[in-house]
């Protein structure tokens, strides 16, 4: 029912699709709206494009809430937002809103190559954790994927692989580790030189071997 006084409703779409920034860095959705609305007894200018600015700046802080991979749940979201009561305008009411969301051909492309990207370095994180980290699990690794006895060569060279692998994380890159922290410790490079070679000492007592001097070290 309309009151004498009020004016017809309107319908208005976007002659061409909006872009609403998501959750997903350079992946936007594009938006087109439909609207219903029904201007006041003031006249303004142009109020078809002031109903579809001030939606589209509305649509724009729920859009941005959502990743481009969960599309459906955005335009449920959105269109909640839309139809939710709206702050009272002087040039005219919305009465409904509703938005549909889709991604650009090269969006959905970026976001398939973003999603194998993520789930590479996903595993190989699970990788490094559950694998690397166990070199014995290296063998026990080629094992499955190609089972069967191996050739000796081929277990001889995977034992020594496994055990430069351990090798260098227990023993040999905390080592380094600790000679750098050293070196970094003293701003004269003389002192330096004293404190990595008071290291190589501790390591080298450990052989057997006979301490190096200054003069060795230079």
């Amino acid at each position: 029912m309309r009151w004498p006084w009020q004016r017809a409703v309107r319908t208005t779409t976007c002659p061409l699709p909006r872009l609403l920034a998501s959750a997903t860095p350079g992946i936007p959705f594009v938006a087109v709206y439909t609207l219903h609305w029904r201007p006041t007894l003031r006249r303004r200018p142009n109020l078809d494009d002031l109903v579809r600015a001030d939606i589209h700046q509305k649509a724009t802080a729920t859009a941005a809430r959502w990743d481009a991979a969960d599309l459906p749940a955005a335009q449920d979201a959105l269109n909640a937002s839309l139809s939710s009561p709206h702050e009272a305008n002087r040039h005219y009411r919305i009465l409904a809103a509703q938005a549909v969301l889709r991604l650009s051909p090269e969006s959905r492309e970026r976001l398939v190559q973003r999603t194998a990207d993520t789930e590479r370095v996903r595993r190989l994180q699970f990788l490094k954790t559950h694998l690397y980290d166990h070199p014995g699990l290296v063998v026990l690794d080629r094992l499955e994927r190609h089972p069967g006895r191996l050739p000796d060569e081929e277990t001889a060279a995977l034992q020594r692989l496994a055990r430069t692998i351990k090798g260098c994380d227990q023993w040999w890159y905390p080592l380094l580790e600790q000679w750098e922290q050293l070196g970094d410790g003293f701003s004269d490079t003389d002192k330096q030189q004293r404190a990595m070679l008071a290291l190589l000492n501790s390591v080298a007592a450990l052989n057997g071997t006979p301490p190096m001097t200054q003069s060795h070290a230079n």
